[in-house]
């Protein structure tokens, strides 16, 4: 297990690092694909709630401290996502289209309603997404366009990231 959750991060901090430099030039409405949360759902769900958990963790962290954002708020986002895809693993089929599209945008509405949580109970302290403003909308469409792609990709480096296969 500790491999996997390692060569996860690893991806995690490379997706990051794409995140920030490449794709900031590419955004729209200032809104580019949260590729370290795909990754985090892509190994929580082959893995386990387990790894997703401690990926999310690891990842989120990662991100708190290359982010002005208060420490431990995307590790609890990415922890809380990991989990909960997590518990899907099993119950379906990876379909290579419509399973990461679902996957990526459950996780990416989960993402905006902690963050929206969080704004009102700590009155303002974290920023939140604006469900009108098209930001959300944009970053949404853009995790799910690009969800089947990542976990295809990711696939190819199956025996780094995921665990064995039952037969």
């Amino acid at each position: 297990m500790a491999k996997k959750i390692f060569w996860a991060v690893v991806f995690c901090i490379a997706a990051a690092l794409l995140q920030s430099t490449l794709f900031r030039r590419l955004a729209i409405y200032h809104a580019v694909p949260d590729l370290v949360l795909g990754i985090v759902v892509y190994t929580a769900y082959v893995n386990g709630t387990m790894t997703g958990q401690l990926t999310g963790f690891f990842s989120g962290l990662l991100l708190d401290f290359l982010s002005a954002a208060p420490l431990g708020l995307n590790a609890f986002v990415r922890t809380l996502a990991g989990a909960l895809a997590g518990l899907m693993k099993g119950a379906f089929f990876l379909d290579p289209f419509l399973l990461p599209m679902a996957l990526c945008a459950g996780a990416t509405v989960l993402k905006a309603l902690v963050f929206f949580l969080l704004h009102l109970l700590l009155v303002g302290a974290i920023p939140s997404y604006d469900f009108a403003a098209p930001l959300f909308w944009v970053e949404l469409g853009m995790n799910i366009v690009s969800a089947p792609f990542l976990f295809g990709f990711l696939r190819l480096f199956e025996s780094l990231l995921a665990g064995k296969r039952e037969t």
